[in-house]
């Protein structure tokens, strides 16, 4: 059992060729795929993937990158989509410093509205933050305390204070391909010493390729490598932490069960 947490099926790279990805993710033991959206022209492709397809869920969401394109979508647009059946998540929402592609201020008020449509549905936030570790944990807070709202920061690369931060919120942190970079000492400590019943792992795929696979194009099924790594990473069965994850995936993200 694998639960890839965090990829974009219907992105250039896998949506040409998506039953077979799909099929080599299966092949390799992957049982679940959460497909996140990340402006609202996706939405309804990411959604009917995850219709067509049974171990396939979606998000609805819009990336910190594309506040300044969607002014319009508020906690009510976010709410009414997310009733779908299939939608299990909010996001991916956040803050990204480090491009700046939309102004700080719309990417603040898009995160908070991410947020509360989070409370309104019970359902899970899905973070991006780069280089807005202050802001982002600020947010998280404040939020948090207008209301508790599950959440995981997808693609951890912050700092070991942001991640005791998030866990003290009740935040689960999901591990991508990067903690199997030669360079990514500082991730593999913080990766190492995780809670294991806060933890997930994700591909963000077409994206940050594991090793054996870095330079390629990313597909769900190379979760299996990453969680390969975690488990010698962290000194346990690979099995048993594939299946704790996966464990992970399904109570964070509940609807899945229906």
């Amino acid at each position: 059992m694998l639960a890839d947490s965090h990829c974009h099926l219907n992105y250039k790279g896998l949506v040409e060729d998506q039953p077979a990805i799909l099929a080599r993710a299966r092949a390799r033991g992957v049982t679940a795929m959460l497909n996140i959206a990340t402006r609202e022209s996706e939405w309804d492709a990411v959604i009917a993937t995850a219709e067509r397809e049974p171990d396939v869920w979606a998000t609805v969401g819009i990336h910190p990158h594309e506040t300044d394109q969607h002014p319009h979508i508020d906690r009510a647009a976010l709410v009414e989509r997310a009733a779908h059946p299939k939608v299990v998540g909010i996001g991916e929402s956040g803050l990204d410093y480090h491009y700046d592609h939309s102004d700080r201020n719309r990417q603040r008020a898009s995160f908070r509205a991410h947020i509360a449509a989070c409370r309104d549905t019970g359902l899970p936030l899905i973070v991006h933050t780069r280089d807005a570790e202050d802001d982002t944990a600020a947010i998280l807070t404040e939020e948090m305390g207008k209301g508790a709202y599950p959440g995981v920061i997808h693609c951890f690369t912050a700092s070991r204070a942001f991640a005791d931060k998030a866990l003290a919120l009740g935040l689960y942190i999901s591990i991508s391909g990067i903690v199997t970079f030669r360079n990514a000492t500082d991730l593999q400590a913080i990766a190492r010493d995780l809670p294991a019943d806060r933890l997930l792992v994700e591909t963000d795929a077409p994206f940050l390729a594991p090793v054996p696979h870095r330079g390629k194009t990313g597909e769900p099924g190379f979760v299996a490598d990453t969680l390969a790594f975690l488990a010698r990473l962290r000194g346990e069965d690979t099995a048993a932490l594939a299946a704790t994850t996966a464990a992970n995936f399904h109570t964070l993200f509940s609807k899945t069960a229906a």
